[in-house]
Parts: structure tokens; C-alpha cells; sequence
């Protein structure tokens, strides 16, 4: 078989359905659109969410919530990620995004590293923020927890 010899199955595919193509098409003179009214006009018909002058859903629902624009988006990773690095070792962020730990493009604010998991080995980790969970794991395995 050849990608020119390739045929859709039979009833896959229909003909253009033509509008307004003469009273013998079926759908000639009006075109489907009825008689006169605002949607026969051409330009007719209303915006999106218009309820015919009712009060629209999203005027009728309570705003909600607030999302502040000053907040700081961490990249956050757990002490358990940081057990695969070799003992003594310095993790920074460029050795997680080369490790594959943190895969997104870009690290936001920083990294926060959070306290969930156990940590093994003595590291030395340079991140943005820590939960104090984390830096009481990181201690206590020998390593340091350095603020950047």
C-alpha cells in the first residue's frame, strides 16, 4: 500500500453541505435561518453568555476568592528526592534541573525543600526557602541546610 492509494471507507466522509445554493438544494431562499428576526440579519445574532436582557449566570453569581499577585511560587521538593545524591555532595539548583529532579523549564522563585521523607546522607543543600521540618531532617543527617 502506497499513501497515494489510500481511500477513506465508504460513508466516512461527506460532501460540503452548500447554503443558500437555490430552492432545488433544499436549503435555498433563507438559508436555514427562518424569517426576518436577529439572527436572519447578517452581523446577527448576540454575544456570547447574552440572556436576552435576563441578568447573566455571571452577574448573578458571587465573585470569589483573591489571588494576590505578590505571592512566591516555590518549586517545592521533598527531603526523600534528595536521598539518590551521593554522600557529601552540594545540591544547588542546577544540579536538580541536570538530575532530572525538578523538571519544569523554569524554577519560578526558587525551591523550598519540604520535610516529608527521610534523608540518609550528609548534603549540603542551597535552596531558597525551608520548612523547618527539613532543615531539622537535614541536621540531624549531618549535612546543612544554606538559605540563598
Amino acid at each position: 500500500m502506497k499513501i497515494n492509494e489510500i481511500v477513506a471507507s465508504p460513508g466516512a466522509r461527506r460532501n460540503a453541505y452548500r447554503k443558500g445554493r437555490g430552492v432545488g438544494s433544499g436549503n435555498g431562499k433563507t438559508a436555514g435561518r427562518g424569517h426576518k428576526g436577529q439572527n436572519a440579519r447578517a452581523g446577527g445574532g448576540v454575544r456570547p453568555g447574552f440572556e436576552g436582557g435576563q441578568m447573566p449566570i455571571f452577574r448573578r453569581l458571587p465573585k470569589r476568592g483573591f489571588k494576590t499577585p505578590f505571592a512566591l511560587r516555590y518549586v517545592e521538593i521533598n527531603v526523600s528526592d534528595l536521598d539518590r545524591f551521593e554522600d557529601g555532595s552540594v545540591i544547588d539548583a542546577a544540579l536538580l534541573k541536570k538530575s532530572g529532579v525538578i523538571s519544569l523549564p523554569k524554577v519560578n522563585d526558587g525551591i523550598k525543600i519540604l520535610g516529608n521523607g527521610e534523608l540518609t546522607k550528609k548534603l549540603t543543600i542551597r535552596a531558597n526557602a525551608f520548612t523547618a521540618a527539613a532543615k531539622d531532617k537535614i541536621e540531624k543527617a549531618g549535612g546543612s541546610a544554606e538559605e540563598v
